[in-house]
C-alpha cells in the first residue's frame, strides 16, 4: 500500500494485477482487475465511481482517473478507457501494460452516485456521449440488478457506429431486461435511416426525445413518461452536460435530481448564476494547503475564490472548476461566502463548514480556508 496526495486529497494505492485487457474500438480499451480477498473491503465501491491509476508514462509518474463500468455485485473492477492522443499518458498505459502486469490502483472515489431504492417504482433516464457511457453502464447494471421496479431509458451519442463502445453489453442488458430498459443510439457524423437519431445530444434533441419517445406512459394515461422521471444521469463533455442539464431543469426536473460526471476540465458554470452580490473590494484571504500557510488579497468578489487564487498562481487543487469533482473542497474557517452551485457536498458537509472554492463568492472582507481535509 502507498499513500499519496492527489488533487488535494490523500489517496491509498494498492497493487492490483490486470486480469483482462481488451481493445474495444480504434481508440478505446478496457482493463479488468481481480480484487484479492485481503483487499475486498478497500475496493468496495458504489455504481458511478472511479479509481485512480498510478503508472509511468514517458519516464514520468502520472496519476489518471478512470470510471468503472463494473457494478458492485460483480466483485471486480472493470474500466473503460479512451486514448485521446498517441502522445498522451493514456496511450502509454495501453502500450506498456498487459494482462498479468501489476498497477497501483487508488481506492474507489467519486460522488456520481445514487441512493438505491429497491422497493420503489422509479423512472431513471441516462444521457451519455462516447466514453461517458462508462459510469452510466455501471449505474444501469446495478439498478437493473437491484431494483426490480425501476425502468430505465438510455440515450447514447457517438460520432459513428465504429466508435460505439460496449454495444454487446448494452444489447445484452436490453435482451435480459427488455420490459424495463430501452436504449437509443445517436450518431453525430454518420447518417442514420431515421433523421431523429442523427446529431448531438443537446437541448434541441432533448425536446424531441421528450415529445417523441418519453411521451405516452402505459402506466399512467394522464401523464407522460417524462413527467414520471425521478433521476437524470448525464456523462460526457462539458458543453453537452451544460446543455442537457439546463434543458432537463427547464423541463421540470429539480437540480438535485440531475446528476452529472465531467470527463474533462471545464471552466464554465453548468447553470447560469442568477444571484447578484454586493461588491466587496480588497478581500484578505488566508489559506492552508499541504501544511503551508498562505496570505493574499483579492481585488474584489466579482470572480469566484478558486479562479482568483489560480490567477495569482497559488497551488490550489482543482479539476473541473464547475462544482462537480470536489477537488477544491475545503473548510471555511472564517468569513462568509455564497456557494453558487453544489453537485458534490452533502448537506452534512456543508453544515460542517465545507465549501467548494470554485463555486464560492466572497461575502466578507476576510476569508480563511483550509484545504487540508485529512
Amino acid at each position: 500500500m502507498e499513500q499519496q496526495i492527489y488533487k488535494g486529497k490523500l489517496i491509498q494505492f494498492h497493487p492490483l494485477k490486470i486480469a483482462k485487457k481488451e481493445q474495444l474500438t480504434k481508440n478505446t480499451f478496457s482493463l479488468e482487475f481481480d480484487i484479492p480477498g485481503n483487499l475486498q473491503d478497500n475496493f468496495k465501491f458504489e455504481a458511478g465511481q472511479f479509481v485512480s491509476i498510478k503508472f509511468i508514462a514517458h519516464g514520468t509518474e502520472v496519476i489518471n482517473d478512470y470510471s468503472m463500468t463494473s457494478a458492485p455485485y460483480e466483485k471486480k473492477i472493470s474500466l473503460g478507457i479512451k486514448v485521446n492522443s498517441s502522445e498522451g499518458a493514456t496511450s502509454e498505459l495501453f502500450k506498456n501494460y498487459n494482462t498479468g502486469d501489476e498497477l497501483m490502483i487508488g481506492e474507489p472515489s467519486g460522488r456520481f452516485t445514487l441512493v438505491s431504492k429497491p422497493n420503489e417504482f422509479r423512472t431513471i433516464v441516462g444521457f451519455a456521449a462516447g466514453i461517458g457511457i462508462t459510469p452510466i453502464l455501471s449505474h444501469f447494471k446495478n439498478i437493473l440488478h437491484n431494483e426490480p421496479r425501476t425502468r430505465l431509458f438510455l440515450f447514447f451519442g457517438n460520432t459513428s457506429s465504429e466508435e460505439l463502445i460496449y454495444r454487446d453489453q448494452l444489447d445484452h442488458l436490453v435482451k435480459t431486461y427488455d420490459d424495463r430498459l430501452q436504449i437509443f443510439y445517436f450518431f453525430s457524423r454518420e447518417k442514420t435511416a431515421d433523421q431523429f437519431f442523427y446529431g448531438r445530444l443537446d437541448e434541441k434533441k432533448l425536446n424531441l426525445i421528450i415529445n417523441q419517445i418519453l411521451h405516452l406512459d402505459d402506466t399512467d394515461e394522464e401523464s407522460t413518461i417524462w413527467d414520471a422521471v425521478d433521476e437524470v444521469l448525464i456523462c460526457g463533455k462539458g458543453e453537452m452536460i451544460k446543455s442537457l442539464a439546463n434543458a432537463c431543469y427547464h423541463h421540470g426536473i429539480p437540480k438535485k435530481n440531475i446528476h452529472f460526471e465531467l470527463f474533462e476540465e471545464y471552466n464554465e458554470d453548468i447553470y447560469p448564476v442568477e444571484r447578484e452580490f454586493s461588491l466587496i473590494e480588497n478581500i484578505e484571504v488566508e489559506f492552508k494547503i499541504f501544511g503551508k500557510e498562505y496570505e493574499t488579497h483579492l481585488p474584489d468578489n466579482k470572480e469566484k475564490i478558486l479562479q482568483q487564487l489560480l490567477i495569482q498562481k497559488f497551488p490550489v487543487p482543482y479539476s473541473c472548476k464547475s462544482g462537480i469533482c470536489g477537488s477544491c473542497e475545503c473548510y471555511l474557517e472564517e468569513g462568509e461566502v455564497e456557494l453558487l452551485e453544489n453537485e458534490y457536498l452533502t448537506e452534512k458537509e456543508e453544515a460542517q463548514g465545507k465549501i467548494l472554492a470554485c463555486m464560492s463568492i466572497a461575502k466578507s472582507k476576510k476569508i480563511k480556508l483550509n484545504f487540508d481535509l485529512s
